[in-house]
């Protein structure tokens, strides 16, 4: 109780963060980093920290004023801080012959990444910097591919930025502008050599992230809003994208035109993501559906399976994930939807048919919220996920557990909604962004 109420104290200070010294943001980050480490140091009551958290709500406000929360008391700024962590529960029992993660005799495996519970490998809780150079709702963060340091950031205000984490204090490297309309999504090249861009304003940049200009910018051929884009792995010179008319087009990087082919999802194509190989791709819409799609490596999609998950929802998220040990090789699809659910499904076959394995319940009814697989969970006992919520908070959710206790550590450093989450590659970082343009960069803990 008493380490919730710690990280809700921190969670008013971030607050207010943008307010404070708005000339220079070296001193807020160092001012934040400070507060946080000060608030886990201190031992405190649970009523002397309720008190805590009264007393400097008020005087934050009082100092800064209350435009930036849009709350009309200091009652209202203590019951919105004041969140509990939603129920998590399973709603369909694991069939006995289905193993998601190594055995409690896979020795070997475990070795590799140490003989810890799964709660002590996820105890993030220190706040390594802070971020907030965009003005509105960061859609997307996301790390280099198997890189620690460099990590990308979409916003609505039409912007991305790259920063580089391995200097101290961290820097924005460059902000590339360009996009006159929101930035939904953007994806890395496999070997990082390129930075793809979409916008609402119907078009798709590509950056070089060597000197991180535009190489070209090419526009929808229909002139829809382009709401979310993949790399194909196994050929990175196509890029698939999902528009507002329901359709995944491929534009080939080379020759800087669109594929003539498409495939016709429906709805508002909001996330796509495709397995290891770039042969199977789900599409997920703003009806609750998703479809898998065969793509070749010649650019051609054909329609696979599609499932409806909530008619009156939308999918927000997917993430794909192929267990690598030898005890558990199911690949699994991993779904946010504003059903206030998170879904996870298993692979069944070479069509991309999915079968409902667990589902959790999470804040989400009207933002795009997305949640992801740890990186280098496969050889761990207990298989975590991470995801963003709309109460503000960031859950790690161990898949395995099909009780309320799924949730294995909860992070409350953010005032508004989360909606992105990215690992660096040795998971000792977290980037988190929400809602109000704030980026969190959380270091491991230890607990």
């Amino acid at each position: 109780m008493t380490t919730a109420l710690q990280q809700q104290v921190f969670a008013l200070d971030a607050r207010f963060n943008a307010q404070r010294a708005p000339s220079s943001p070296n001193f807020r980050t160092l001012y934040i980093r400070r507060r946080s480490q000060l608030l886990r140091e201190t031992l405190r009551s649970t009523d002397q920290w309720k008190a805590y958290l009264r007393l400097r709500s008020t005087l934050l406000l009082h100092h800064y004023g209350n435009a930036r929360l849009e709350l009309g008391s200091t009652s209202s700024l203590s019951q919105s801080i004041c969140t509990v962590p939603p129920e998590w529960a399973s709603s369909i029992p694991w069939p006995n012959r289905d193993i998601l993660v190594p055995t409690k005799q896979a020795e070997a495996s475990r070795a590799i990444v140490g003989d810890n519970s799964i709660a002590d490998n996820y105890a993030f809780s220190g706040v390594h910097h802070i971020f907030d150079q965009h003005v509105k709702a960061v859609t997307m963060v996301k790390f280099a591919n198997n890189e620690r340091y460099r990590l990308c950031c979409s916003s609505l205000d039409g912007n991305l930025s790259v920063c580089d984490l391995s200097s101290d204090p961290p820097k924005i490297l460059r902000v590339l502008k360009g996009h006159t309309a929101a930035v939904p999504a953007f994806e890395w090249s496999a070997n990082n050599d390129f930075i793809a861009s979409v916008s609402l304003d119907a078009t798709i940049r590509l950056w070089k992230s060597a000197d991180f200009s535009c190489l070209r910018t090419l526009a929808e051929p229909h002139g829809a809003q382009i709401l979310c884009c993949i790399f194909q792995p196994s050929n990175n010179n196509l890029i698939l994208i999902g528009n507002s008319r329901g359709e995944i087009r491929i534009v080939n990087v080379s020759t800087g035109l669109f594929l003539k082919n498409c495939c016709k999802v429906g709805g508002c194509i909001l996330t796509i993501t495709s397995d290891t190989n770039g042969k199977i791709i789900w599409a997920g819409n703003d009806r609750g559906e998703i479809l898998s799609i065969f793509c070749e490596v010649n650019g051609g999609l054909c329609k696979g399976k599609r499932i409806t998950l909530d008619p009156n929802c939308y999918i927000t998220s997917l993430s794909y994930r192929t267990w690598i040990s030898r005890e558990a090789r199911d690949p699994m699809l991993l779904v946010n939807a504003t059903n206030n659910s998170m879904c996870l499904f298993s692979v069944g076959d070479y069509e991309g048919s999915l079968q409902l394995k667990r589902k959790f319940q999470n804040r989400h009814r009207k933002h795009v919220v997305k949640s992801t697989f740890c990186p280098i969970m496969s050889f761990r006992q207990g298989a975590c996920v991470v995801t963003g919520s709309e109460d503000g908070s960031v859950y790690f959710v161990d898949v395995e557990t099909s009780s309320s206790k799924a949730v294995v550590n909860t992070l409350q450093g953010h005032s508004s909604t989360v909606l992105s989450i990215s690992f660096n590659s040795d998971e000792s970082l977290l980037a988190t962004s929400d809602l109000d343009g704030l980026i969190i960069i959380w270091k491991r803990g230890h607990k």
